[in-house]
């Protein structure tokens, strides 16, 4: 049988999997022993896993996290107030599903941005998109975005986003443009899809960093009544861990 043909043929039609797994059955003499279905199977079985695969890497480039985050590392040792029963529930990904808010705050170095990465990070693995970045970039961004023409391009691949992170939130008072483009966000995103904020500012601050009074009530209703909130307290995980302590989680 003419091995190399038959696995162009397969790459040719985008079955990459099936035809690394084609390959190593030819090159297995014990692979006799298994029966034309059971063979057909596992190929089977190959080109999906590779294509979910494939997928999965695909959805993690885009998110372009800030940092690589995992909730099965999430050090719990640190006296940081961390619900380990809140943690497991949301790692279910079932408020993504619900288009529900997660809202994570407390003081600087107590793991805030891991958190959020990690909770964006299993989505991601569970199916979902996600999108990160830090607040003063998304709005530079946003800037950008309006002065070439693109802004409503921006605003739609952020509204599609399953999981929007969005890091430091409201830690500096928001331009008029600024809560103006973020209740655009919010009101694309309401119900629809999740929002995950980090800051070192507690929930009750965010009005007055908002700024407009109306703006603010609006931004606010729509991203906190419907979350779920972990306070982070403590001292930074950086102080303890040391230079050499490796990720902040």
């Amino acid at each position: 049988m003419l091995i190399k043909p038959t696995v162009e043929r397969l790459r040719a039609m985008r079955l990459g999997g099936m035809a690394e797994a084609f390959a190593r059955q030819m090159e297995d003499p014990s692979i006799t022993q298994l029966s034309f279905q059971e063979r057909f199977g596992l190929l089977v079985d190959h080109q999906w896993l590779d294509r979910q695969n494939r997928a999965l890497a695909r959805r993690l480039k885009l998110a372009r996290f800030g940092q690589q985050a995992a909730l099965e590392d999430i050090d719990y040792k640190h006296p940081r107030g961390l619900d380990r029963s809140l943690v497991a529930g949301l790692s279910t990904s079932e408020w993504v599903s619900a288009h529900q808010n997660l809202i994570i705050t407390g003081p600087c170095g107590v793991g805030k941005s891991y958190l959020g990465c990690a909770f964006a990070h299993k989505a991601i693995r569970d199916g979902f998109t996600a999108m990160y970045s830090r607040a003063s970039r998304l709005f530079r961004d946003l800037t950008t975005a309006r002065a070439d023409g693109s802004l409503q391009e921006l605003l739609r691949r952020i509204s599609r986003a399953d999981v929007l992170v969005v890091d430091d939130w409201a830690m500096h008072p928001m331009s008029e443009t600024e809560r103006r483009d973020f209740l655009e966000i919010s009101e694309d995103r309401y119900q629809r899809r999740s929002t995950i904020l980090t800051s070192q500012f507690a929930v009750r601050d965010w009005h007055k960093q908002i700024g407009d009074p109306t703006i603010a009530d609006s931004i606010l209703d729509r991203l906190v009544h419907n979350a779920y909130r972990i306070e982070l307290k403590g001292e930074s995980l950086r102080k303890t861990k040391g230079p050499k302590g490796g990720p902040k989680s």
